[in-house]
């Protein structure tokens, strides 16, 4: 029972589009329009099927719109009609939305694309609708198909109006589905049997009667053929127009494919033309630190052979530096005997002055020889730096002058 339901329901979607697709051939789809009404209804039973309620902290389950799962799945939709249908200021609860996107996804022609890129999205869906929801089945990808044909009509709707308003529920109207209609085979076969029956009732007719009721015949027939024919050009004209759709949309997937097919062999070249720039410049900046390296390894060489060369100029040979190591100590020796030879002769010249105190006979002498210019001519020569303080000779009885 449910299996037939769910197939009732996409039934009276594909019906409720073909009659809209009827209708705007001759006028034009606003929010007033019974069919268009119908259509709504008829949508949002199915988004609504199943689908989960929001639980919140307390472990309650409250009902939720088809809102907030077109709201995540769709959100990803380039330029999509997400973001300003939440910002509308009109619009406030939750199915005023939901019903919002509907009429704003009809006017841009996009109402399908919209559904084929919720249905792909199958983890969102899984957590928003519970087992045996039409949003899970098969049936979802045929409604997505059947939509495509909404394409070629040129909706105009009022968003500030009260069909979007979310206080009353979505009712499905199906008596235009359950209204009985005679098909035309139907009306040939009765019109032949009255008209058999008409013949074996009146034999003894004028031929009068007889003309005028082949000439209705006749007009009936053209009649029901006309009405088949009619009914067979409505039936093409309307794949003409699904094909037509399918095909424009299946075009501008192509172009925009082709269009990204280029922006990425354009990024392509870009970059292997970039990538060849760096390795010729790092090429070019491993020679030139050759080059530099090179270089300084050249005058790190000669640096250093002129280095040695200096310090060898520069200083004598081991043989030269003994040679005047003896010469410098033969020179300090001869300094010193000849400064010890003349403190020897002063040490001789005070003891014969000390001998000349002690004879009485030659004090007179003695003290001719302590004259005062005696007495300066040795306190200079004791005075000098290699003599010891002369304050003890001084002192003596002996140097005194007479």
């Amino acid at each position: 029972m449910r299996g037939v339901f769910l197939t009732w329901l996409v039934c009276l979607c594909r019906f409720s589009v073909k009659t809209l697709i009827d209708r705007s051939c001759f006028e034009t789809i606003d929010d007033t329009s019974p069919e268009f009404i119908n259509f709504v209804s008829i949508l949002e039973q199915i988004l609504s099927h199943r689908l989960k309620g929001q639980v919140s902290w307390f472990g309650y389950e409250s009902p939720r719109s088809f809102w907030d799962y077109v709201r995540v799945a769709c959100s990803k939709v380039p330029h999509s009609c997400i973001h300003s249908i939440e910002s509308m200021e009109n619009v406030r609860s939750s199915r005023a939305k939901g019903r919002a996107w509907i009429r704003v996804a009809l006017m841009e022609k996009r109402l399908s694309e919209y559904m084929s890129a919720a249905l792909r999205d199958f983890k969102t869906t899984r957590r928003f609708y519970d087992d045996g929801a039409i949003m899970l089945g098969e049936e979802a990808g045929l409604l997505a198909d059947t939509l495509i044909g909404l394409n070629a009509i040129d909706f105009s709707f009022c968003l500030k109006g009260e069909g979007l308003d979310g206080s009353y529920p979505a009712v499905i109207d199906y008596t235009p589905y359950l209204k009985f209609t005679q098909t035309s085979d139907s009306i040939s076969s009765d019109e032949e049997e009255m008209r058999t029956l008409g013949s074996s009732g009146s034999e003894a007719s004028t031929p009068e009667a007889n003309m005028a009721a082949s000439l209705r015949t006749d007009l009936s027939s053209w009649y029901s053929k006309c009405k088949r024919v009619e009914q067979k050009y409505r039936v093409v004209l309307e794949q003409k127009g699904y094909l037509e759709e399918l095909v424009r949309l299946r075009e501008a997937q192509l172009s925009e494919s082709v269009s990204q097919n280029k922006a990425l062999l354009q990024r392509f070249t870009e970059a292997d033309l970039s990538h060849k720039l760096e390795k010729e410049q790092l090429e070019f900046i491993i020679l030139e630190l050759q080059d530099q390296l090179t270089v300084l390894k050249n005058h790190d060489l000669r640096s250093r052979q002129e280095l040695t060369s200096h310090l060898t100029n520069q200083w004598p040979s081991p043989g030269a530096l003994d040679t005047n190591a003896v010469a410098l100590d033969t020179l300090l020796y001869q300094k010193c005997t000849g400064q010890w030879e003349e403190y020897g002769s002063i040490y001789c010249y005070i003891s014969s002055l000390h001998v000349l105190k002690d004879t009485p006979s030659l004090r007179g002498l003695c003290g001719s020889l302590t004259s005062v210019a005696s007495y300066k001519s040795l306190a200079s020569l004791k005075s000098s730096e290699y003599l010891a303080s002369p304050t003890t000779d001084m002192t003596s009885p002996g140097l005194t002058p007479s």
